[in-house]
């Protein structure tokens, strides 16, 4: 570390006592009784992973400095000196010891745990040694696997042997999709843990307004932890402390997505069931399909293993920085876009279908509109515009 460095890390040691008091005192039983019978589980669940993870994330910072796992800078990243980038295990023991000091580990969590440990593991791995991209989406597909295998499918078509395996296949796509959306977007400070704070509250939300408690108590976990992270992602001026990595993003991405799949959307509403996690998840999804598309039309890839391989600045962040000139006002905007979008589907929830297609269809037009925004970020916008600019000029001399 430089002196600087030096200098800025001296309040990590108090932050790292700091967070431990706050886990001993939530762990008193009077403490815990009190949060209990107050009927705020999801409250004592959320502090617990906050207080957790802001523990633990400083300790990260100096075993990843120490262990060499360090995100290097290069052309496709913005950051200009090497960073930590094992923040993910902080907010993965955040999430976890919540949900086992508080019992709420259900039979249906076992496999989104089991699976999304692994992915973890392996993003970790692919961090320190930089694993194949085939590996991985196997990796990831496996995971999906697992999750279908213990029963949590989605039913968006009647049961039978086509519906069956619609569902089974659709699932896949869900989770493998969502999960590789959710790593692309952390590629800035705080983006990808904010994120997954917003996601999380509005599908407790959702589980709220619809008695699942299982879910409302995850998606706390999720939102706890990611706080206490986010922190030292994110630092307004300075570069962050510490990234996720591929393991933090991947574990968030995966849990999310399959948490979309265990939550019960709608009664009886196939259209409210359906766009539910479409809005919440709408940034991402928009995002992944606006890539594919370009990039298969543009013929930057011509294979499935050409769309695996490829990595470049072309998502949506890179796009709204290069259009807005600023990172804050980036992330700022792609958080003001979940947000509508997750108001709209906690309208969605009592709407009925005609409701419902006008919420979709203002959700639409959102799109459209962020489509021309990030139109101007194309890399060769500006510089059509600067050409065109001059022909006019030289054509007024």
């Amino acid at each position: 570390m430089t002196t600087m460095d030096r200098q800025e890390a001296r309040w990590l040691t108090p932050a790292v006592w700091g967070g431990l008091i706050g886990v001993f005192a939530l762990l008193a039983p009077q403490v815990r009784d009190l949060f209990v019978n107050q009927g705020a589980r999801w409250l004592y669940i959320l502090l617990f992973s906050f207080t957790t993870a802001c523990a633990l994330t400083p300790v990260m910072i100096r075993l990843g400095i120490r262990w060499g796992l360090v995100d290097h800078p290069t052309e496709r990243k913005i950051h200009r000196k090497p960073i930590p980038r094992v923040g993910g295990l902080a907010v993965y023991l955040g999430f976890v010891v919540s949900v086992l000091v508080n019992s709420i580990l259900e039979e249906w969590m076992v496999a989104i745990l089991f699976a999304g440990s692994i992915l973890l593991v392996v993003g970790i791995v692919d961090d320190a040694r930089e694993l194949p991209a085939w590996f991985k989406l196997a990796a990831q597909v496996a995971g999906a696997g697992l999750v279908i295998y213990s029963g949590k499918v989605l039913s968006l078509f009647p049961a039978g042997p086509v519906g069956g395996i619609v569902n089974v296949l659709l699932t896949l796509l869900w989770i493998v999709g969502i999960t590789n959306a959710f790593n692309f977007f952390d590629g800035m400070d705080g983006l990808a843990t904010g994120l997954a704070v917003l996601l999380a509250f509005f599908m407790g939300m959702v589980a709220y307004q619809t008695n699942q408690p299982g879910l409302g108590w995850l998606a706390a976990a999720i939102i706890g932890a990611s706080l206490g992270f986010f922190p030292y992602n994110f630092r307004v001026n300075k570069p962050a402390h510490i990234f996720l990595g591929d393991g933090g993003s991947t574990f968030l991405g995966f849990t999310l997505a399959c948490l979309a799949v265990k939550g019960d959307w709608a009664d009886n509403n196939p259209i409210v069931s359906f766009s539910n996690p479409l809005l919440i998840f709408g940034v991402l999804i928009y995002d992944m399909i606006h890539i594919t598309v370009e990039r298969v039309v543009t013929g930057k890839v011509r294979t499935v293993k050409d769309w695996i391989d490829y990595v470049g600045k072309d998502h949506l962040h890179h796009r709204l920085e290069r259009a807005l000139g600023s990172r804050r006002a980036t992330v700022a905007t792609i958080f003001t876009l979940t947000i509508c979008l997750g108001l709209a589907a906690m309208v969605l929830r009592k709407a009925n279908t005609a409701e419902a297609l006008m919420l979709l269809l203002q959700a639409a037009l959102i799109v459209i509109i962020v489509t021309f925004l990030e139109y101007r970020g194309r890399p060769g916008y500006r510089r059509g515009i600067k050409e065109r600019s001059t022909d006019v000029e030289a054509t007024d001399r």
